[in-house]
């Protein structure tokens, strides 16, 4: 079975309620995942928008959940990190934790959640960045899985 990504806040492709962006309270979406490979130490979840004016902006980074884990409730506290260990880094907003959709007006934008099944943590302190991430997950990544919202002003 391979790495599966899903939320019950909204289909795959549809729209993101207003609850999980800056226009509500701003809530991260509930997550839940299964299939990851024999293997996994521990997961990584990225999101962000490619489809921002300034290039892709990122809403979320967080890694390190264990590798036993399969989800994350939803309004995750934005803190560096959660009682299981869990870390987030910095959004583009500049803050730790999730960030939700924010959009100019205009055309509705693609909102991806990736997550990472990866075979070590990330010696990682908590805050880093997207990049800091993804270049610490190089070589490490076993299993990719993505699940897609969009929202528009």
């Amino acid at each position: 079975m391979s790495l599966q990504l899903s939320t019950t806040a909204f289909s795959n492709g549809g729209t993101i309620p207003k609850q999980y962006t800056c226009d509500g309270p701003d809530l991260s979406p509930p997550l839940s995942w299964s299939g990851a490979p024999s293997g996994t130490q521990s997961f990584a979840l990225i999101a962000d928008d490619p489809d921002a004016p300034v290039g892709t902006w990122v809403h979320w980074v967080l890694y390190n959940a264990p590798a036993g884990s399969n989800g994350l409730a939803e309004g995750v506290k934005k803190q560096d990190q959660l009682p299981d260990g869990t870390r987030q880094g910095r959004n583009d907003f500049r803050k730790v934790g999730y960030g939700g959709p924010c959009p100019p007006p205009g055309k509705p934008h693609r909102y991806f959640f990736k997550l990472y099944a990866l075979d070590a943590k990330l010696n990682l302190k908590s805050g880093a960045s997207k990049p800091d991430v993804e270049s610490a997950m190089k070589g490490h990544v076993l299993a990719q899985a993505e699940y897609v919202g969009r929202y528009g002003r």
